[in-house]
């Protein structure tokens, strides 16, 4: 999640915690990983969400002195919440039917799909050129998932949803933003995922796999916790970077997941990604940073043409 960049910009301080931020949210997937056999999805969403109010409400104390929960869209927090659950659900399911470094390639095409919903959410123009970009994204998917080589593994469209998830939170994130503070958006968002997550619990009843589990010991006790702690100090490393930096120096970075998926993947899994995996995963970030770049542009623009009114603004 974006926030406004502040007066008082520290750029390589915002990539340090980009990377930072991006790098911790990637090794939590590999924790995550590592016991998806042993607890069900919606038990690890939970643990990930309870867990994390413990760095988010010390941050808000300590940072910020308060803790604000004023919010003018409440509806907006629950759609978001919604979008966000669904999002999560998927990315961990996929960690578990996938190599990590696969599904982890096939999940950065969130930008891809944010701008071709984009046109019929928020009304936004694309022109020729993010729709190319929009293409050219897609034939790296194509690339990575390879359908109808014989090949194709129908799990890689559990983190092809994840992406289409993610987008429609980015769009909400980007309405709920005109009128909420960062972490007033995340501190509901956790809230509703703590409570969406424990809705599963119920379901044991009716599938085996989806009963949750009492962790068998001291080290799985921790390793749930430590996803939730991971997780909400990605998300504060996160939300300060995009303060420290404009999004445009920050954003791109969120494709090192793929390196770190990449690392993890290897070193902890022993996954040596193949090489239409490597060359779609490339493509497809490409496409993404160009995308980014474009809206940036924009962005400048519409700020440009609002100081002089008859300043075209080009797609």
């Amino acid at each position: 999640m974006s926030a406004p960049a502040s007066s008082h910009e520290r750029p390589i301080q915002a990539i340090l915690l980009m990377n930072l931020a991006v790098f911790i949210f990637t090794a939590m997937d590999g924790v995550i990983k590592s016991i998806s056999h042993v607890f069900p999805t919606g038990e690890l969403i939970f643990a990930r969400n309870l867990f994390a109010f413990l760095p988010l409400l010390g941050y808000m104390l300590v940072v910020e002195r308060r803790i604000s929960l004023r919010t003018h869209q409440p509806w907006g927090h629950v759609w978001r919440g919604a979008m966000g659950v669904s999002a999560m659900f998927c990315f961990f399911l996929s960690y578990k039917l996938l190599p990590l470094s696969d599904a982890i390639a096939l999940g950065l095409a969130g930008p891809i799909f944010l701008t071709i919903l984009s046109v019929p959410l928020l009304r936004e123009q694309v022109g020729w050129r993010r729709w190319s970009a929009v293409t050219i994204g897609f034939v790296g998917v194509l690339v990575m998932t390879r359908p109808g080589s014989g090949i194709f593994n129908p799990a890689a469209l559990v983190p092809l949803l994840a992406a289409v998830f993610y987008a429609l939170a980015m769009i909400s994130i980007r309405k709920l933003a005109q009128t909420e503070k960062p972490t007033t958006i995340v501190f509901y968002f956790t809230l509703f995922a703590t409570f969406a997550s424990f809705v599963t619990y119920p379901l044991g009843g009716i599938d085996a796999e989806l009963a949750w589990r009492w962790p068998a010991d001291t080290e799985q006790v921790l390793l749930l916790m430590l996803i939730g702690i991971m997780g909400g100090c990605a998300q504060i490393a996160l939300t300060i970077a995009f303060r420290r930096g404009s999004v445009s120096l920050v954003a791109p970075f969120d494709y090192m997941a793929l390196v770190y998926g990449f690392l993890i993947g290897f070193f902890l899994f022993a996954e040596v990604p193949d090489a239409y995996l490597i060359g779609g995963g490339l493509i497809v970030v490409a496409s993404g940073i160009y995308i980014i770049h474009r809206e940036t542009v924009l962005a400048r623009q519409r700020r440009r043409q609002a100081l002089v009114p008859s300043l075209p603004v080009t797609q």
